[in-house]
């Protein structure tokens, strides 16, 4: 009996992490609040972060957010979305350590950073880096493009300013970021966007790393692709409907 108690609280604390779980949006905010860390990051930052959503006219809790990271810039912006769907930009992290070159994450080990269309898939109110967000990496794309052998995992957005091949941003940014993700989940954002980029994909940008990486026709192509989503965004800031093809290209429509 005490085996089965051990393992039915064990499945419930994964539970309170997970994004999809628990399926009330006011249950996975009290999970969540039974964290020390999220306690604390809340008494420490929650007016701060509601008062930067207030700034930009938004609602708080938000309706929902979006995540950009830009690898060469070393950016990562929060976005906070408006009652007629679009998205305002909230504020910019500086990511504070790097791993990797330009480029997609491909195998297991290669101290990538992804670059793609991903959303988060598991909050970590116990990491070892602070605070974590989950990157949905592999995700279809990334499983048909990748290598024969294992493509890696466990990609997160955390605090503490180390990574081999996570985005780390300070403790009292990843804080923010963390509480405003977990707010529009318990909103009713059942999935959370993240757009990683190589740099802000303009066309002279596009020209620079053509000349820059010229031999390299497969990642050009795949830049090229990640540009059509990156420049619908840009348009009208609305996030495309995003879909996968059988040879891995990403598909857009305007919504």
């Amino acid at each position: 009996m005490r085996l089965l108690s051990a393992v039915a609280a064990l499945v419930a604390l994964l539970a309170s992490v997970c994004a999809t779980a628990p399926a009330r949006a006011e249950d996975f905010r009290a999970e969540q609040m039974k964290f020390p860390r999220v306690r604390k990051a809340s008494t420490a930052k929650g007016a701060t972060v509601k008062a930067l959503f207030k700034d930009k006219q938004l609602a708080w809790p938000p309706s929902g957010v979006l995540v950009r990271v830009f690898k060469e810039e070393a950016i990562l912006e929060l976005w906070g979305r408006q009652k007629d769907g679009g998205y305002v930009l909230v504020k910019e992290y500086p990511v504070c350590a790097s791993s990797g070159v330009p480029g997609p994450k491909r195998r297991e080990g290669d101290l990538q950073v992804p670059e793609g269309f991903y959303a988060v898939n598991h909050f970590n109110p116990w990491s070892n880096y602070h605070l974590a967000l989950g990157v949905s990496y592999p995700n279809t794309s990334d499983r048909v493009l990748g290598g024969k052998g294992p493509l890696g995992g466990q990609i997160y957005i955390h605090g503490k300013c180390v990574t081999i091949g996570c985005i780390p941003i300070e403790d009292e940014a990843i804080e923010e970021v963390y509480l405003a993700v977990l707010e529009a989940r318990a909103a009713g954002q059942m999935e959370v966007p993240i757009h990683l980029f190589p740099t802000h994909l303009t066309e002279a940008a596009l020209k620079r790393l053509a000349q820059e990486h010229g031999q390299a026709e497969a990642l050009l192509a795949f830049w090229a692709n990640l540009k059509e989503g990156y420049d619908l965004f840009e348009k009208d800031h609305r996030l495309p409907t995003i879909n996968v093809d059988r040879k891995g290209r990403y598909r857009f429509a305007p919504r």
